[in-house]
């Protein structure tokens, strides 16, 4: 073989050499392994991963210290009324509405105990009676619910007109009256089982144990089954207008 045919196989051998390195680079550089700059999208997918989980306990960190502050609010609220006795106390005593229903205030009330109690037969409306408490004592008194009576034998109380019932106890000062209305017999001859009373036992309430005996006309009074009372009432012209 010449000298030349040497150097051209030479150069070619080069040139293929040449070839083949820069094949393995080009494979090398497109590979699964070294192209993907992944670690970079990898580290930002990783990085939004840890910040979205950082926001996210954030938070529920929030909304457990607001869960607290609400906790703590209510534990304030619950210890308002302690710390604001005296609005509690206004709120829980007598409203502006008027006084306070005799159920919820029988504690404060003061029975009448000196007084002075009349039955009077009135021509207006008829067949009724007009009860009449005075109150001659030196202090206020309260007149709760309504009368019982008891005309003649008979073994039980009248019922009571519960339309009757007035808005607030009736109190009484010094000198003041309180009245309540007995309707006697129906005006109309409607009611059955009727018979001359002649003696009159009045009781302030259905509780009370002290009683008073009072005149009646001396012909007595003719009573029936309509027979009720009305509430003690502020005047006359309310207790007879039932």
């Amino acid at each position: 073989m010449s000298a030349r045919t040497t150097r051209a196989a030479r150069t070619r051998l080069l040139a293929a050499a040449a070839l083949t390195v820069a094949a393995l680079s080009l494979t090398a550089c497109n590979s699964s392994e070294g192209v993907r700059d992944e670690g970079a999208s990898s580290g930002s997918s990783s990085s939004s991963s840890s910040t979205g989980k950082g926001q996210a306990d954030a938070a529920s960190s929030k909304n457990e210290e607001s869960t607290t502050n609400d906790g703590n609010a209510s534990g304030a609220t619950g210890k308002a009324p302690a710390a604001k006795s005296p609005a509690g106390k206004a709120s829980g005593g007598n409203s502006s509405a008027g006084k306070p229903s005799t159920e919820d205030s029988s504690a404060r009330l003061t029975p009448c105990t000196d007084i002075r109690t009349t039955a009077t037969v009135v021509n207006r409306p008829l067949n009724h009676l007009l009860l009449t408490v005075t109150n001659t004592g030196s202090k206020n008194c309260d007149l709760v619910d309504y009368p019982a009576v008891r005309l003649g034998e008979a073994q039980s109380v009248p019922p009571v007109f519960e339309e009757s019932k007035p808005q607030a106890v009736v109190t009484l000062a010094p000198g003041e009256s309180g009245y309540a209305g007995v309707l006697l017999s129906a005006a109309d001859g409607s009611g059955s089982n009727g018979y001359t009373a002649k003696t009159l036992t009045v009781y302030l309430d259905t509780k009370s144990q002290k009683s008073a005996t009072l005149s009646l006309p001396e012909k007595g009074v003719y009573v029936d089954d309509s027979l009720k009372v009305t509430y003690w009432q502020f005047s006359m012209a309310d207790a007879l207008a039932w």
